[in-house]
């Protein structure tokens, strides 16, 4: 059981990626993402932990040991940052071919900080600024990328990858592999299987150039 006032993070592994999911304050509703955990410093933090398919294990060494995250069934783990910095973790549990490339980062921020993260989180996608996001949207679109991601505001039925409604905001993408610069991106969309065998999700080495920096551009955005 959790303690009083303790945020509850649930997190659910995949083969190989992590979904995270917090509960709106505001509306109660679930606010969704991926491979990036926020918390605020000195509150409790009771993690919920399951897995999708296969035998995971969730370990983030500066903050706690490792916890198995079994499908069919939820563990729990309590911890509390005592000061804000950001924490890699990884899945220690083999859990296939690209194991040792599933990890994750905890960002300790603090509480009003995280507050204002949150209630931004629970926003739906921010409507393109520029002619080149909206080319980027359109791309995202036309290439059929909500079949499998979410992005609220765009298309919510994509359930099979990484929600992506605010995946500008996050520091990496890839679960942990890439920063999320515009060049970290670009070759991400280009040479995914190169750097993710077995990923399911293709290269988009066909598109021509302008389209990827659009797209690219649009998915920066996302804050």
């Amino acid at each position: 059981v959790p303690p009083a006032g303790a945020l509850i993070v649930t997190v659910k592994a995949h083969m190989w990626w992590w979904e995270v999911r917090y509960r709106d304050p505001a509306t109660g509703a679930d606010v969704v993402t991926a491979n990036e955990i926020r918390i605020p410093v000195g509150k409790p933090v009771y993690f919920a932990l399951t897995s999708a398919d296969v035998i995971h294990s969730f370990w983030v060494p500066q903050l706690a040991g490792k916890m198995d995250m079994l499908p069919g069934r939820m563990q729990h783990l309590l911890v509390t940052a005592q000061e804000p910095g950001v924490w890699r973790g990884q899945c220690a549990e083999f859990c296939g071919a690209q194991h040792a490339q599933m990890a994750l980062h905890v960002v300790g921020m603090a509480p009003q900080a995280f507050d204002a993260w949150l209630a931004a989180q629970a926003r739906p996608a921010a409507a393109p600024a520029t002619p080149r996001q909206l080319q980027g949207r359109d791309a995202f679109l036309a290439n059929r990328c909500i079949a499998c991601h979410t992005v609220r505001g765009v298309g919510d039925s994509g359930r099979l990858a990484p929600d992506l409604t605010h995946f500008g905001s996050r520091l990496h993408l890839g679960a942990g592999i890439l920063e999320n610069t515009p060049e970290g991106r670009a070759r991400w969309l280009t040479h995914i299987q190169q750097i993710k065998s077995g990923a399911r999700m293709p290269s988009y080495d066909r598109l021509d150039a302008p389209t990827l920096e659009a797209l690219g551009d649009w998915l920066g955005a996302l804050q």
